[in-house]
């Protein structure tokens, strides 16, 4: 890990929350409840979930002690992403955290009064969720996830300056993975890449498009999807047989069976989520006029693992820059 960069952005976070320590101190009466609500389970999610209670803790909001936190895990059903949505308004949350693009429109759709703050999504004016990036305009904002696209797609050249084509794989009716695959796309061709595009509606379709991109792909590219990144054990289990390169957008996807990446760490994406969050439970914030944020810390990451099973050796030149190994 850059250890420097972490301890930059780890101790501006406690500066922001430790400085609003003071205001906590004459809080209510009752412990304010906060829902959170989050898309389903994968890695990346999850570490954002834990920053933002470490911020909160960090804080003196510590569960069950100065707040209520109601967790809920809608598992990627848009049915139950509405049943949440409408249950934290009706307890009547203080604040709701939303963690990925549909569990915010979700949120969003469901109160114009409640704060909302967001994590781990890539475009929120795209996604509806608010009017611009420096004034939201409305009960909601919170902290983008859009990672470095035009790095990572370079990085499959920097991996083998012989690749030709790549696949490009993402979810159609996720929002921010069709924002980030066109971007890929647009990117890929003007390095002078080929491209064929392969979209899935869930878990089970991933095997099959994979397998029928991979015979006429160099590499695979992957967005920041969540139902990729919920399954990439189906992923690696095709990349590795047809011996492919898989670039992620995430730093977990490359934990999970990916080779490389420039990704976010979204632990610290969590964490800078939290300390937004304490700012608006203080009364110091409001989400109508709090600009969204986004972590622009990223690190080159490396699995060793993954190489390994694909008959691939890293340069020496990516070994060397490499934060991650």
């Amino acid at each position: 890990m850059n250890t420097k960069k972490f301890l930059s952005l780890s101790i501006a976070i406690l500066v922001i929350i430790t400085a609003a320590m003071p205001a906590l101190a004459q809080g209510t009466q009752q412990p304010l409840k906060i829902g959170v609500i989050q898309l389903v389970e994968h890695a990346a999610l999850d570490a954002a979930y834990q920053g933002f209670i470490d911020a909160l803790a960090y804080a003196g909001y510590v569960d069950g002690e100065t707040v209520t936190i109601d967790f809920q895990n809608a598992q990627a059903d848009q049915s139950n992403m509405v049943t949440i949505s409408e249950r934290f308004v009706k307890n009547g949350s203080d604040l709701i955290l939303a963690i990925a693009t549909p569990a915010a429109q979700a949120v969003a759709a469901a109160t114009t009064d409640i704060p909302i703050i967001f994590t781990a999504v890539t475009d929120p004016v795209e996604a509806r969720l608010v009017e611009s990036l420096e004034v939201p305009g409305v009960n909601v904002t919170g902290v983008s996830d859009a990672g470095p696209i035009d790095e990572q797609i370079a990085l499959f050249l920097e991996l083998d300056p012989e690749i030709k084509k790549i696949g490009i794989l993402y979810n159609s009716s996720e929002v921010n993975s069709e924002i980030q695959a066109k971007q890929a796309e647009e990117i890929a061709k003007e390095l002078g890449l080929e491209v064929e595009m392969g979209t899935v509606t869930s878990v089970n379709d991933i095997e099959q498009v994979l397998l029928s991109i991979a015979n006429d792909a160099d590499g695979i590219y992957l967005p920041t999807d969540n139902t990729l990144a919920s399954a990439m054990a189906n992923v690696a289990k095709v990349t590795e047989e047809k011996k492919l390169p898989v670039i992620a957008g995430a730093q977990s996807m490359v934990e999970e069976g990916g080779l490389a990446t420039i990704g976010l760490d979204y632990y610290k994406l969590g964490l800078q989520t939290g300390a937004m969050a304490v700012r608006i439970l203080n009364g110091e914030a409001e989400p109508a006029t709090t600009p969204v944020e986004t972590l622009e810390d990223t690190d080159l990451m490396l699995n060793f693992t993954t190489a390994k099973a694909i008959g691939y050796t890293f340069p020496k030149k990516l070994i060397d820059e490499a934060a991650i190994k």
